[in-house]
């Protein structure tokens, strides 16, 4: 079966040092870019992370310290990478939950800016668990009658993630699925517009899960306290919760999209704002005229009466 593509669709496989997103690093990616007219081109980077891989990692992987020790850094290979990822849609086992926030954060530490905004993202993980729930090696088994050799090798696991979609295409190209309020549909179809709905089950904002969209396409919490309540309601009642997270130890991508709900939150904190009244200029005080002196009257000669007044005034 040829998919049926808008545009290519990258599946990406990342081997790293451990599983935390924001402290450990890749060691191996492995690309497979599925053409809309049906060619593929495979290609695998070694990556030096830069620390010390532990060995209960290795032994999953085998991939040593000693494999990787002359081979590139991220940093030097980032601008490689996503020019030959370039406009593709992504792919992925787990690719959700690990694989993209864990690319998105090399990316940003290479200071490569990597646009996810009009990308379609398929986890072929979310397929399987909704339809079947199994790991990828018997997703291979069940999908494709075959055993996966050299399973944890980057470049084996994406080969068979690309055949395991291929495989749940042709299997449930009609088959229903019934959702948890009810809904019933046929999900699995031949469109990645289509896979990208049904495999990005939680919505997810930051890709580690931290912010996902809620029912109504708000940016909600994802964990702790303020779980299920929107950026801007938790910003208007505790603002101090952003610098708690900026300063915390969270991925690079879930800050950046942190900043954006806050820059968000400010400008309509600002346009909710009452307009300050006009500075009008004081209004001109009443203007009080001085009284205009009497004019003196011509003094009056003394007469008789006048005498008779001031002489009993003084006694005189």
């Amino acid at each position: 079966m040829k998919l049926n593509l808008k545009r290519p669709l990258a599946f990406f496989d990342l081997e790293a040092t451990g599983i935390n997103v924001g402290a450990d690093r890749i060691v191996e990616i492995a690309i497979l870019k599925a053409m809309p007219d049906g060619t593929e081109i495979v290609k695998t980077w070694r990556v030096n992370p830069e620390m010390p891989i532990p060995l209960q990692t290795s032994l999953i992987h085998g991939i040593y310290d000693e494999d990787i020790a002359n081979a590139p850094t991220f940093k030097v290979l980032a601008a490689e990478i996503a020019e030959f990822i370039g406009e593709s849609d992504l792919a992925g086992y787990n690719s959700n939950k690990f694989d993209i926030p864990m690319l998105l954060e090399e990316f940003l530490r290479a200071d490569v800016d990597f646009d996810m905004a009009e990308r379609k993202f398929v986890d072929v993980q979310n397929i399987f668990h909704q339809m079947e729930q199994r790991t990828l090696k018997a997703a291979y088994k069940f999908y494709c009658q075959e055993d996966l050799v050299n399973a944890h090798a980057a470049e084996a696991d994406v080969i068979a993630t690309y055949k395991v979609l291929l495989g749940q295409l042709e299997m449930y190209k009609e088959t229903e699925f019934e959702s948890k309020q009810g809904v019933k549909s046929i999900p699995v179809v031949n469109d990645v517009d289509a896979l990208h709905v049904f495999t990005n089950i939680n919505k997810p904002v930051d890709f580690a899960g931290r912010l996902v969209y809620n029912d109504q396409d708000e940016v909600c919490f994802n964990f702790g306290k303020h779980k299920g309540k929107t950026t801007q309601q938790v910003f208007a009642v505790e603002p101090s919760y952003y610098a708690w997270m900026k300063n915390g130890d969270f991925p690079l991508y879930t800050k950046k999209k942190l900043d954006e709900e806050w820059a968000k939150f400010n400008v309509k904190k600002n346009e909710n704002r009452a307009p300050k009244p006009q500075n009008n200029p004081p209004a001109p005080r009443p203007q009080f005229k001085k009284p205009q002196p009497k004019p003196d009257k011509p003094a009056e000669p003394i007469n008789t009466d006048m005498l008779e007044q001031l002489k009993m005034k003084f006694g005189k």
